[in-house]
């Protein structure tokens, strides 16, 4: 009897530590979340200012958004075999350091005021992004219980709300503040990042991150195919189009609200303005990280596209604070919209997980393509109807949840 009680009391302690340890690696990781979510909202800031800068169109300024999401695209597959082969702690040093090495360019693409260089840079950066998405994502839906890995991974995506919602005040006051739109601006704020994230690359080297088994698994060799997996294909397109619709939207606001027809505020204001689109994301993540405990993931999903429909109609219609207002409300709905997908798509995956994380995170590159065709339509329809591109892709998110998360 006492070595059942004792047997059992070692169980309980080394539940706690496990448990304990989980948690420290969930806090770690929602520190990148944070880095990253900082770092990629400063492209709608550096979007109008690159564009004054070196006298841009609305479909050239996009080539920031093409370059940088186009890294998804080419970077994810290898992303996901490095990490079989490397582990997912490494994965993220490795990514860290990339992310750092893209920030550091900056520096000399400034120097010379070559736009194909920032491009460049915008590239590098997105790569090590990338390493870091496909390696996170799936890590952090397997902390814990897989039917609250959604709720988990929205709590995760808070974080990483909260750097973008800082990251335009931030943005706006170093680089959209400064006197003349010269492109040395971003010089000193993009150096100081990258110190940043190598110092986090070396913190991340040394502690201690748990082994989850039933994702650390070596290259699968079962013979299955990614795309065998009905909603985890659907589901990678619904990621392309949600992040091409959210990063498209966020990236015509400054110039949105610097129309006299909708606010006719100056650059620096309207940047500002900006941290409350990603701001509401922030807020809609932890509500959406609460709700979703009581809410099947599928019905809220379909919830947040739909509203999220209806506030880009009533901005295309309307003018003045209505029509800021309006789109600035679609981040709320956008807010679960990417955790939510994920966790649908890569559920069930077994040791097949880093592969369909790579290919979800390599549909990311609709961040690249859906601004791009926005750009396009800016420039002959409009910037205020041209909002019909993302209003799009809401329309194909609401079926993915309805009906293309299906596992039947």
């Amino acid at each position: 009897m006492a070595g059942s009680t004792s047997g059992s009391s070692s169980a309980t302690v080394a539940e706690g530590q496990e448990q304990g340890t989980q948690t420290f690696a969930f806090i770690a990781m929602t520190c990148l979340f944070f880095f990253w979510g900082f770092i990629t909202v400063l492209n709608d800031i550096l979007i109008p200012f690159l564009k004054e800068s070196f006298d841009l169109n609305y479909t050239q300024a996009m080539l920031v958004q093409f370059c940088f999401f186009g890294a998804y695209f080419v970077v994810s597959p290898f992303a996901g075999k490095l990490i079989d082969k490397v582990g997912y702690q490494q994965g993220i040093v490795l990514g860290l350091l990339t992310t750092a090495a893209g920030c550091l360019l900056f520096y000399p693409s400034a120097e010379v005021h070559v736009y194909a260089l920032f491009l460049f840079a915008f590239f590098v950066l997105a790569s090590g992004i990338t390493i870091l998405q496909v390696a996170a994502n799936p890590y952090v839906a397997a902390l814990g219980p897989e039917k609250t890995a959604a709720s988990r991974l929205n709590l995760a995506q808070a974080a990483n709300s909260f750097g973008t919602t800082v990251g335009p005040i931030v943005g706006s006051a170093l680089i959209l503040g400064a006197v003349a739109a010269d492109a040395s601006a971003v010089q000193m704020p993009y150096v100081m990042i990258g110190a940043l994230l190598v110092a986090a690359a070396a913190v991340f080297r040394f502690i201690r991150l748990p082994i989850l088994a039933h994702v650390e698994t070596k290259e699968d060799d079962s013979g299955d195919s990614v795309w065998n997996h009905r909603p985890l294909v659907l589901g990678a397109l619904a990621i392309f189009l949600y992040v091409g619709g959210e990063v498209s939207i966020g990236s015509f606001l400054v110039n949105y609200f610097s129309e006299s027809s909708i606010a006719g505020l100056s650059s620096a204001e309207a940047g500002e303005m900006v941290a409350y689109y990603w701001g509401a994301a922030m807020i809609g993540r932890l509500v959406g990280a609460a709700l979703m405990n009581y809410i099947a993931a599928t019905k809220y999903l379909a919830i947040n596209a739909l509203i999220a429909i209806v506030m880009i109609i009533v901005s295309m219609n309307s003018t003045g604070d209505v029509a800021m207002w309006s789109i600035l409300a679609v981040g709320f709905f956008n807010s679960i919209m990417f955790p939510t997908i994920f966790t649908m798509a890569v559920k069930g995956l077994g040791s097949m997980t880093s592969k369909g994380s790579g290919l979800v995170c390599q549909a990311i590159v609709g961040g690249a393509l859906i601004p791009l065709v926005q750009g396009v339509a800016a420039d002959s329809i409009g910037i205020q109807l041209s909002f019909i591109v993302p209003m799009l892709c809401y329309i194909y998110i609401g079926w993915y949840a309805l009906r293309g998360a299906d596992q039947s």
